[in-house]
């Protein structure tokens, strides 16, 4: 089992910065994918970033790419969700995900994120 807790969501200006972080429990981060989703309110919720724990994989949502930036502390077991130049459209609830295989099968509480002035 891979516990995965969020943190770092709030509210901020557009054009604003936020980095979410995400905990994975503790021997788990170095066998898994782990990665970002979001969903905002009666829209599906969409992939946004994801990596291995040696970076030899990452990946992130076309559209985001130069402003999103996915990153990790082995050391800490947390993976970071750099967020730059927000919008308005980037409001959503975040989730932090982990997968061993194929499926994306750990999930966790999410955190909120609002663009807004």
């Amino acid at each position: 089992q891979v516990q995965l807790v969020e943190s770092g969501g709030g509210l901020v200006q557009p054009g604003g910065s936020l980095r979410l972080s995400c905990l994975v429990s503790r021997g788990a981060f170095r066998t898994i994918y782990t990665g970002w989703f979001r969903q905002a309110p009666g829209k599906e919720r969409e992939f946004v970033a994801a990596k291995n724990w040696n970076g030899q994989y990452e990946s992130i949502r076309d559209h985001l790419q130069g402003r999103f930036t996915i990153s990790s502390d082995n050391a800490k077991d947390t993976v970071y969700l750099q967020m730059t130049g927000l919008k308005p459209e980037d409001s959503a609830t975040y989730y932090c995900a982990a997968r061993r295989n194929t499926v994306w099968e750990y999930w966790g509480q999410g955190t909120q994120v609002t663009v807004s002035s």
